[in-house]
């Protein structure tokens, strides 16, 4: 039980990194905002959202990488923070909604144990994460639209978004930075067959 305890607490070079990771993404979430805003807003809903995945990459990077209990959570939430810090067009609704979405990551990766880091964790991960994400949307901003015509498209769009880019793109970034050694203190850098 003494070595299970130790492999959950966090170590002062996961705080760092799961912080860094944050708040690079926080910054890539406002530009993320102004392409959905502005380029990607010529493409009508519920078609743009094919690009939403992006929004909860720190989740599951930071989960793959620091492998601790809260990880998805930390990471995400801290870059929401950064991200309405910066300024959103979706304003402090990004306080609630960032750690909502967390927690869809979160779950996944808590329903294995903590002990599961292989692709089709990450892939659960972010389409739960987007499936959260999908339902608040459609519930706080999308109330007033049809739910066979925009909402569950909407939800089923964002998820597949999420578990493309989200998914696969955090298990592919992983493995990149695994393969360069910057990962070698996290077991995300000793495990090079990684996801």
């Amino acid at each position: 039980m003494k070595h299970q305890a130790g492999h959950y607490r966090w170590r002062t070079i996961d705080i760092v990194i799961a912080s860094i990771v944050a708040v690079a993404f926080g910054v890539i979430f406002w530009a993320w905002g102004l392409l959905w805003n502005g380029p990607a807003d010529a493409i009508p809903l519920p078609g743009r959202a094919v690009i939403y995945g992006m929004w909860l990459v720190p989740a599951v990077l930071g989960g793959l990488i620091v492998r601790k209990p809260g990880a998805a959570f930390y990471t995400l939430t801290l870059a929401s923070l950064v991200s309405v810090a910066i300024g959103t067009s979706w304003g402090w609704t990004i306080v609630v909604q960032g750690p909502l979405e967390a927690l869809g990551a979160e779950l996944a990766f808590a329903a294995f144990a903590y002990k599961v880091w292989r692709l089709p964790v990450a892939l659960l991960a972010a389409a739960l994460a987007g499936v959260v994400a999908a339902v608040y949307d459609a519930l706080v901003w999308y109330g007033d639209t049809s739910w066979t015509s925009m909402r569950l498209p909407y939800i089923l769009i964002v998820a597949v978004s999420s578990l493309v880019i989200a998914g696969l793109g955090s298990a592919a970034l992983t493995r990149a930075l695994a393969q360069t050694g910057v990962l070698d203190r996290f077991a995300a850098g000793r495990d090079r067959a990684l996801v």
